[in-house]
């Protein structure tokens, strides 16, 4: 708690956990914690090897921060949070309207069945209401990255973000979608279900409060 406990740092992290992000790429996300406050947590991060800046690569070129190997760590008990937090009661200020899609992958690639992802190595391109990121499958674990994927993706899906969080928590099914047309896909049809038996098949027992 000594170097994650301040307000804003854990939500830091988190960003960073889908992908290095400039400084106003994390102001953006996060508009209330304004610049001076995200400068002394990132400051503070980066004092106690968990945040580093790097360059992102062309045609960016421009400077952002990541995470460190060390940082990297925080990867298992935070999406553990994350998986917590589907089955608590929204707080206040807080619910639907507050959702990312983002953030739901990131909780949900959590509990992806290892034998899914055995031997596996490929790239999902989302389009989720305004948000776009993608998967990367391999070594085992699947990642969710911001932004558009780099190269071309094996599949892509598009849909909404009500239509995701169903799909994601097991309330309605892939193919039930696609043939309401609330889902898109573009990928070979095999590649197109891994996808779904990655992504869609993966909610944690429990309450869910997600999306109600």
């Amino acid at each position: 708690m000594d170097l994650l406990g301040e307000r804003w740092t854990v939500l830091i992290v988190r960003e960073l956990l889908l992908g290095p992000k400039r400084f106003k790429d994390l102001l953006e996300r996060m508009p209330t914690i304004g610049p001076n406050r995200l400068t002394g947590r990132l400051q503070g991060l980066a004092e106690h090897g968990i945040v580093r800046r790097t360059t992102l690569p062309a045609p960016a070129g421009v400077a952002a921060y990541e995470l460190t190997e060390f940082g990297e760590g925080l990867r298992a008990p935070l999406v553990g949070l994350g998986l917590w937090a589907l089955g608590t009661p929204p707080l206040d200020g807080t619910g639907p309207e507050t959702l990312r899609a983002e953030s739901i992958a990131l909780a949900a690639s959590g509990v992806v069945s290892a034998a899914t992802l055995a031997g596996a190595r490929e790239l999902y391109d989302l389009h989720i209401g305004d948000e776009h990121f993608h998967l990367q499958v391999g070594d085992g674990q699947m990642l969710p990255r911001s932004g558009p994927a780099p190269v071309p993706p094996d599949v892509k899906l598009t849909c909404d973000l009500q239509t995701f969080v169903d799909l994601v928590l097991g309330k309605e099914k892939a193919v039930d979608a696609i043939e309401s047309g609330a889902l898109a896909t573009v990928g070979e049809r095999k590649a197109t279900q891994r996808a779904f038996d990655r992504i869609f098949d993966v909610a944690p027992a429990g309450p869910i409060y997600l999306g109600t």
